[in-house]
């Protein structure tokens, strides 16, 4: 912008007001019009804001009128803005586009790879577990209809009925809501737990030690010893008093707490052995906790009831969401005083609930659906279904199927299981791995296509086994 459209004015002088600690070459009032340029004692402001700029303007317009040929005379700006200087830089120009890729086009000499169509998976044909299951009509009508209380307060109605009720089931006094069996699990083993040393016992395959992302060391700080089943299938009381730490030795960490899990796998854990390894921590002072989450498939299979395993333990937590069908949710059950301290355990690892009177209504209407109604019965019998067409066809089982689940010894069938998989996603059936699972939801047409799975996948070993036998002439052995 050219010089002469601006006019030089004095600084202030020192004795002008400026807010406290800001110089006045720091006021923000000067230094907004202060041109970039090596420091002086003058500061410039527009012409629009010069006491002479009037004055002056007269006499510019006069002279232009009296000299005409003075071509060279620049007009003031009279909007106030910057002019724009006559030698400004040409805009960019655009940067070059970029050659767009050419279209793929397919080898003539490689085949195209043959894709299996593509299928939709749903509840009804997943076999992968039983978590996956969803809730029924009831239950999202028994959340719609529900109670709104706050049970961090103990006043939601629908909770309180719900506690009250699975305690009864169980033989407890009391019992406290949780939103997972994680939560459960962690919240009455600390509970039980006082401070360290401190050590829990548990099956080397627990869902504590495996599954539980290391809660028991980081919430409680004590150490986990899991223990191999002397058995193979479930623990004995004497697995756990070859392991446990009684004594006073320092360089072992006490057994404070003996974890045991029924089902484990789907397999049961008898309600004999569970009653000798109770009876024998009562007299050694050792607290018991049963991770219950399925303990519902034990009793539908008729090994027992809900009082006489808990009768066993100290505590017990028992899942909703699994095979019941629930959206969430667990429950603990122990006595006043566990319960008690398990709700400031609770709340101090953010599983305070408001309105859980939403994930109450649909617990209790799926364990009044599910497990009273006799709906587990069912999935037993689909399990038992499988296993039997399995060992029909030639195969082995890894365990026995006692609930609903069915374990398949791919090694000792002479199978592969991403055979067993490949073949179940072409059918829109989802497995996991050698496990199935079978839940409520699993419908017949799924039945049926795990059952031709196994048909092709075992027809294809007894064939390779037929391709790989020597021929004979009927000879050999004369």
């Amino acid at each position: 912008m050219s010089p002469h459209n601006y006019y030089p004015v004095t600084a202030p002088s020192s004795s002008c007001p400026t807010p406290a600690g800001i110089s006045p070459s720091q006021s923000p009032s000067i230094n907004h019009w202060t041109t970039p340029g090596p420091a002086s004692s003058d500061v410039r402001i527009p012409p629009s804001h010069s006491p002479q700029n009037r004055k002056e303007r007269e006499e510019n317009k006069e002279n232009h009128h009296a000299h005409p040929h003075h071509h060279h005379h620049t007009p003031p700006n009279t909007r106030g803005g910057e002019r724009k200087s006559p030698n400004r830089r040409p805009p960019k120009a655009p940067p070059p586009t970029k050659p767009q890729p050419q279209p793929r086009t397919a080898n003539p000499k490689k085949p195209p790879r043959a894709r299996p169509p593509k299928t939709q998976l749903t509840k009804q044909t997943q076999f992968r577990s039983d978590t996956i299951t969803t809730p029924t009509a009831s239950m999202l009508a028994a959340i719609a209809s529900t109670t709104l209380g706050d049970d961090v307060f103990h006043e939601d109605a629908t909770t309180n009925a719900l506690q009250s009720w699975i305690a009864s089931l169980l033989g407890k006094p009391a019992a406290l809501l949780v939103m997972s069996g994680t939560m459960g699990n962690q919240v009455a083993l600390r509970t039980h737990l006082g401070g360290p040393p401190h050590s829990v016992l548990c099956d080397h395959r627990a869902h504590i030690l495996r599954a539980e992302a290391g809660g028991v060391a980081a919430l409680c700080g004590a150490q986990i010893e899991g223990v191999f089943p002397s058995n193979g299938s479930y623990l004995t009381l004497e697995d756990v008093q070859a392991n446990a730490v009684l004594g006073d030795d320092v360089h072992g960490c006490p057994t404070r707490v003996v974890e045991l899990e029924n089902t484990l796998g789907g397999a049961v854990m008898p309600l004999a052995e569970m009653q000798r390894i109770g009876a024998w921590a009562r007299e050694n002072g050792v607290i018991t906790h049963l991770d219950g989450a399925r303990l519902w498939e034990a009793v539908a299979a008729g090994h027992g009831t809900l009082a006489e395993y808990a009768a066993c333990v100290d505590s017990v937590q028992l899942c909703f969401s699994k095979g019941l069908g629930a959206p969430m949710g667990s429950i603990i059950v122990g006595s006043e005083a566990f319960v008690k301290r398990a709700r400031w355990i609770r709340k101090s690892i953010g599983g305070g609930i408001r309105m859980a009177g939403v994930v109450s209504a649909a617990a209790r209407t799926a364990v009044e659906e599910q497990f009273v109604g006799g709906r587990l019965v069912r999935t037993h019998e689909q399990a038992r279904r499988l296993a039997e067409k399995w060992e029909g066809l030639g195969g082995v089982l890894s365990v026995p199927t006692e609930t609903n689940m069915v374990w398949l010894d791919v090694k000792k069938s002479g199978v592969e299981a991403a055979d067993i998989m490949r073949l179940a996603a072409e059918k829109g059936i989802k497995t996991f791995g050698t496990r199935i699972v079978v839940h409520y939801q699993i419908s017949e047409l799924a039945m049926r296509g795990m059952e031709e799975v196994m048909e092709v996948v075992m027809g294809k070993k007894g064939a390779a086994a037929a391709a790989a036998a020597p021929e004979t002439n009927g000879t050999e052995g004369a």
